[in-house]
């Protein structure tokens, strides 16, 4: 993923198949979020093949890619894991939350007043996105996505947190001015395991 139009492409449209298994297979409205995690994912990454199309610039699909990344995804995955999570782990998931919502107000403002550019360097995209204070925006927006599924108290999703936060090492290190473009392909994929998490909250044959 992340390597041309037709990776993104053939990549977002499997993870998105992934996720509409996930949604079709959820049994708890409160665990919706969590599995639809996979189709936003995968359709994030079906934007990104349109922003190879445009051959960089500003775009409408840059702007896109950078909502979903950006102050969505701080929000989403916090709330969604305190929406799943069984309710003795639910008052240590409040931090990820808050500062979720405090991290998207700032990755709001940031992309209302300045364009998204996106700039194909090689086999990459590297995003530019007016964000303030980005250390302190960064190390809140990663506290608020790894911190919840890490906080959660589920196993699967704390698996899910731990290849997440080694990916995004990875990515830091090898690619780094194109971090947020290859973490984010690389978070498509390792939402797979979503999959094994829906299947493992469905109630047992003769449950309730």
């Amino acid at each position: 993923m992340c390597w041309s139009a037709t990776a993104d492409l053939v990549a977002g449209t499997a993870v998105a198949a992934v996720g509409l298994v996930c949604v079709a297979r959820v049994r708890r409205a409160r665990d919706l979020p969590v599995a639809a995690l996979p189709l936003l994912l995968g359709a994030h990454q079906l934007v990104e093949a349109a922003v190879w199309g445009t051959g960089g610039g500003c775009s409408p699909a840059a702007t896109a890619w950078a909502v979903i990344a950006l102050p969505l995804l701080a929000v989403w995955v916090p709330a969604g894991v305190l929406l799943a999570a069984a309710p003795a782990a639910r008052r240590r998931l409040w931090g990820p939350v808050a500062v979720g919502l405090a991290t998207a107000a700032a990755l709001a403002y940031g992309l209302a007043n300045g364009p998204v550019t996106a700039e194909i360097r090689g086999r990459t995209l590297g995003y530019g996105v007016n964000v303030p204070w980005t250390p302190l925006v960064l190390t809140g927006y990663l506290f608020a996505t790894l911190g919840a599924l890490l906080l959660g108290g589920d196993r699967r999703l704390r698996t899910l947190g731990v290849v997440l936060a080694v990916g995004a090492l990875a990515c830091s290190a090898l690619w780094r001015l194109e971090f947020a473009s290859t973490w984010c392909a690389f978070a498509a994929v390792a939402s797979l395991l979503v999959l094994g998490w829906v299947r493992g909250r469905e109630p047992a044959a003769g449950g309730p």
